[in-house]
């Protein structure tokens, strides 16, 4: 099985968004400036260094890359069975499972932004990598200090992120490595995210979320406070605004993901913050990072061969998801199926599957059709799953 994986805020970089402009799915960027009001473009190849790292442009372009990068990858038609996100990436993950459109993500992303940048300037907090110790004793670290500071990123074993006041987080350095922690690294953030500190922005964006809709994912979708994926949509808010104040189980969210059956991890966004956390997390499996249209080309060519070999399907599964095909929407409107076509009905290249609008949505693909993943008369985006075909 296959997971999506999608990075959060530290993943940007100057001009990242380069190597994109020719790509089809740059188009992206110009609906991300429309419903968000900012000139997204401008920031993924003007913006410097100190741009990029204030939190409402770090969050707003990592977010708008990682969307870009998946629509590359799902016009070759590899699909996922898991997906999750990383902070920030949770939001990509929900997108790409269809659970929230692609508008109204840019939106919440943009709120949770600017909320977390707000919070952060009112109170005075930092970040933290303590390195080569265990959970527990992270913990106990935190908890010896007379300071506010808390455990914020389970990431890998050996690796957490503590977050606080940054006299309190500088008692808790030195406590952890009392402990036998071999380091504790400041991080170059401007906010203790993931804790009380938190709490203003979460406030603020459980508005935001109340005014949108979210929809039950077309996969399981895993959430950062507890590692547990869900396929339904009534948790989501909650879950999303409860993650500001928690920490991120991102390390047992691996290990859930590997328990299910996923033999195969790909990073879909700036960076390869992921990819390492996965390698120092996980044995025996695969690991990708698609961060340029190259990368697309390798990241299918990898199934496809893992798809062929024998023994990588006698290790890791039948990797179904290489015979998968997701048919999207070429406009945003009302989805309208065509009443001829029916679950388990073989459909060829070309043939029409329904309609957003007036304009007919066409099937790129041959094959089996699984599952309308639009309802009719429901508001669709581009580019937002309409079918799910199965090719062999």
């Amino acid at each position: 099985m296959l997971a999506f994986t999608f990075p959060g805020q530290g993943s940007q970089k100057p001009a990242m968004g380069e190597e994109w402009i020719k790509h089809e799915s740059w188009e992206l960027v110009d609906e991300a400036s429309d419903a968000c009001g900012r000139d997204v473009a401008q920031l993924l190849l003007k913006a410097d260094a100190d741009e990029l790292k204030q939190t409402r442009n770090s969050q707003l372009t990592t977010f708008v890359l990682s969307m870009v990068i998946l629509d590359a990858v799902e016009r070759t038609g590899v699909a996922p069975n898991f997906t999750a996100g990383h902070s920030l990436g949770e939001y990509s993950a929900l997108c790409a499972s269809g659970a929230l459109s692609f508008e109204d993500a840019v939106r919440l992303v943009s709120e949770r932004g600017e909320a977390m940048q707000v919070a952060a300037d009112e109170q005075d907090g930092s970040m933290a990598a303590v390195l080569g110790l265990d959970d527990d004793l992270v913990v106990s670290a935190c908890a010896r200090v007379d300071g506010d500071v808390w455990v914020a990123n389970y990431n890998a074993p050996g690796q957490v992120v503590i977050a606080g006041d940054p006299a309190a987080l500088t008692d808790a350095g030195e406590k952890a490595k009392e402990l036998g922690a071999k380091r504790s690294m400041a991080l170059p953030v401007g906010g203790a995210f993931h804790t009380p500190f938190m709490a203003p922005a979460r406030d603020r964006l459980r508005k935001a979320l109340a005014e949108v809709e979210v929809r039950d994912p077309a996969i399981p979708v895993f959430a950062n406070v507890d590692a547990i994926s869900r396929d339904t949509a009534e948790e989501w808010p909650q879950l999303l605004a409860s993650q500001l104040c928690s920490p991120v189980q991102w390390r047992q969210t691996l290990y859930a993901m590997q328990e299910l059956g996923c033999a195969t991890f790909v990073e879909l966004g700036p960076g390869t913050v992921l990819t390492g956390m996965a390698k120092r997390t996980l044995k025996n499996v695969n690991t990708l990072s698609v961060a340029t249209p190259e990368d697309v080309d390798t990241l299918l060519t990898a199934v496809t061969d893992l798809g062929s070999s024998s023994q990588g399907a006698k290790e890791a599964g039948e990797y179904l998801y290489v015979t998968e095909r997701l048919v999207v929407s070429p406009c945003a409107g009302i989805f309208a199926p065509d009443p001829r076509v029916t679950l388990d009905k073989v459909i060829k290249v070309g043939d029409i599957v329904g309609w957003v609008n007036d304009e007919e949505v066409r099937s790129p693909f041959a094959g089996l059709l699984m599952e309308f993943m639009a309802l009719d008369s429901e508001r669709v985006t581009a580019r937002q799953p309409i079918a799910w075909l199965r090719t062999k």
